[in-house]
């Protein structure tokens, strides 16, 4: 089979296409023939700093048929259509960025007739994490269903990233008002497509005052990707008992610097989130949860939904690396292997 393959940490030229034979699932194992791997920011920055020891195959999320099943395994079978979710964090050589992969069953899920391979390969890491910022509030639910946010009001900066999208998609799918910032009208038009009620342009001096007017009584949850950049802006906006859930900090450095008197009296909650160190439990439901907004429909992609497809086949995934890195807007797929 072919794999795309790093020895050692570096720039996207570490990455090399290499043959080796598909290994057998073990106990507990499925064996799944990859036909699109998705690439999330977390791939790129992982070869470039997570120590490695031999080979590493890179990505996380993917998309294709279960080819064999080990020991134990249940309720999966060969021929089953899946997706996959963190799947270098298994071992070294279990990412998708290859033709066949060997992970543990519970990291491998049903992908529902009508969902196609560019989907399932695209709501691994970005709708999981989006689940865990939309469910981490004190009063709020644990989990998402249609009606479970309703009478919420949730807002999404950066709504045109992959996490974004999917957090609107879900809030949407779930019953709360979505309110999105973004930096101009290209990224405007996708948060809108993605199923944003409102839009404020982050980078004008009115938008506290324009989110406040889509939010009279202040925003419930805030699914955070520039915590350090947009922290004076929540307190303004945040309502009292509210929560601002944290997965990124684009423009900003390696600290935060909050106004301790606007967000104490706010008791307002900080959720930091990051899903490799999450309780299984919290990943089970929120793959469970993604799975039936799946089936609901609620989660299409593509540039008429909002978050546009880039393309590469498995030859030229330094260059899909790349393009993640650079900051494609949209989700950047590799073909690996026919459907």
């Amino acid at each position: 089979m072919r794999a795309v393959v790093y020895a050692e940490n570096g720039p996207s030229d570490v990455l090399k296409l290499v043959e080796r034979e598909p290994r057998e699932p073990g106990p507990g194992e499925v064996r799944v023939r990859v036909v699109v791997s998705g690439v999330n920011p977390t791939d790129w920055k992982q070869r470039q700093g997570s120590p490695v020891d031999g080979e590493a195959v890179p990505n996380q999320d993917g998309a294709g048929v279960v080819d064999a099943v080990g020991p134990g395994v249940e309720g999966l079978l060969p021929g089953d259509r899946v997706w996959t979710m963190m799947s270098a964090h298994y071992g070294p050589l279990s990412g998708t960025a290859q033709e066949y992969t060997v992970l543990p069953a519970e990291r491998v899920f049903p992908l529902p007739d009508g969902a196609s391979f560019d989907l399932g390969a695209s709501v691994g890491v970005p709708a999981v994490t989006a689940h865990r910022a939309l469910t981490v509030a004190e009063d709020g639910p644990s989990r998402l269903a249609p009606g479970a946010l309703a009478g919420r009001t949730v807002l999404v900066p950066g709504g045109a990233g992959a996490v974004g999208h999917a957090a609107i998609q879900l809030a949407r799918w779930a019953g709360a008002t979505v309110i999105s910032t973004v930096s101009g009208d290209a990224k405007a038009e996708l948060v809108r497509a993605a199923g944003a009620h409102d839009v404020v342009f982050y980078t004008r001096p009115d938008a506290a005052d324009a989110i406040r007017r889509a939010a009279p009584d202040g925003v419930d949850i805030v699914v955070e990707v520039a915590a350090s950049a947009n922290a004076a802006l929540n307190a303004s906006v945040l309502r009292t008992g509210g929560t601002v859930a944290v997965y990124g900090n684009e423009r900003g450095g390696g600290a935060l610097t909050l106004d301790f008197g606007a967000n104490l009296f706010l008791n307002a909650r900080y959720q930091f989130l990051v899903l490799y160190t999450l309780a299984p439990s919290a990943l089970r439901a929120g793959a469970e949860d993604v799975g039936a907004a799946l089936r609901d429909g609620a989660l299409p992609v593509g540039a008429d939904a909002g978050l546009p497809l880039h393309r590469h086949p498995l030859a030229e995934t330094a260059a899909a690396h790349d393009a993640v890195e650079g900051g494609a807007v949209g989700k950047v797929l590799i073909d690996v292997s026919a459907p």
